[in-house]
């Protein structure tokens, strides 16, 4: 079964998700329950291009980086960061007018951090981009105190 993950964030302002964000991606993320790993697909715009018709790097590290938070989210229902993210570029991927499908599956979880792995797919389900994180889940006094700077 497969259903959208609504936003935690109320001010809809961040630059991967935010509805209310103009220069944003406005990314919706969803949760396939039978294969337990969020996921969610965007159409590249031409200026993110890097160099030729790649897909600049730094956005498809955000795009994982975003889609493992959402994944620490839906698994555990707290906020969490990140606290390591390594990147692995296997094959360009081109901004070609189709969508890119951006996947994540938690791999362990060892007591506050979680162990994800994410890919970012081209539309004929070639692995482009891989990444491993770790996220520390924080509780909900220190995620305000942190993230919204509410003191």
């Amino acid at each position: 079964m497969k259903k959208e993950i609504e936003n935690p964030f109320s001010d809809n302002n961040c630059f991967f998700c935010g509805s209310n964000n103009q220069f944003g991606l406005k990314l919706n993320f969803f949760w396939d329950q039978e294969k337990k790993e969020t996921y969610a697909e965007y159409l590249p715009a031409l200026h993110f291009i890097g160099q030729g018709n790649i897909l600049h790097g730094a956005i498809q590290m955000g795009l994982l980086d975003e889609i493992m938070g959402w994944n620490s989210y839906i698994v555990t229902q707290e906020m969490a960061v990140t606290s390591n993210l390594n990147i692995k570029f296997l094959h360009p991927t081109y901004i070609c007018g189709e969508k890119l499908i951006i996947r994540c599956k938690v791999t362990s979880r060892e007591g506050s951090k979680l162990n994800m792995q994410a890919s970012l797919l081209n539309s004929e389900n070639i692995v482009c981009t891989i990444a491993t994180g770790t996220y520390h889940i924080l509780p909900q006094d220190k995620y305000k105190n942190l993230i919204q700077g509410e003191r």
